[in-house]
C-alpha cells in the first residue's frame, strides 16, 4: 500500500523557516513525479511546488517562489520543502502527493501537516 508521512510542521513566527519532510513508501519512488499541495483555513488546495523523479528539474507556485524550496533524497524516498521567509498567509495544512510513477498516473495523498504562521 502506498504511503506518504509529513512531518515537520508546527508554529513558527512571521519571517521564519521550516522545513517539511515526505517519507514514501510502497512504490518505486526514484521514479516518480512529486508535489507538495496545501490548504489554508477556510480555503480550496493550493499547488506549492513539484520536482521530477531526479530532482533536477523543479516547478513553485508563484506565491512562494524564492522562499520555498523542494528538494528530494531518492536513497532516502524522502521528498523536503524547505520554508524561509515564512509568512501568515501560508498558514495551511501541507500536503505530499505523488501523481506520477514512470509512465504511470499516481495519485496518492500523504495526511497533512499542519504549519502556522503566527506571532
Amino acid at each position: 500500500e502506498v504511503q506518504l508521512v509529513e512531518s515537520g510542521g508546527g508554529l513558527v513566527q512571521p519571517g521564519g523557516s521550516l522545513r517539511l519532510s515526505c517519507a514514501a513508501s510502497a512504490f518505486t519512488f526514484s521514479r516518480s513525479h512529486m508535489s507538495w499541495v496545501r490548504q489554508a483555513p477556510g480555503k480550496g488546495l493550493e499547488w506549492v511546488s513539484a520536482i521530477n523523479a531526479d530532482g533536477d528539474s523543479t516547478k513553485d507556485a508563484g506565491s512562494v517562489k524564492g522562499r520555498f524550496t523542494i528538494s528530494r533524497d531518492n536513497a532516502k524516498n524522502t521528498v523536503y520543502l524547505q520554508m524561509n521567509g515564512l509568512k501568515p498567509e501560508d498558514t495551511a495544512v501541507y500536503y505530499c502527493h505523488v501523481h506520477r510513477v514512470g509512465g504511470r498516473q499516481y495519485d496518492y495523498w500523504g495526511q497533512g501537516t499542519q504549519v502556522t504562521v503566527s506571532s
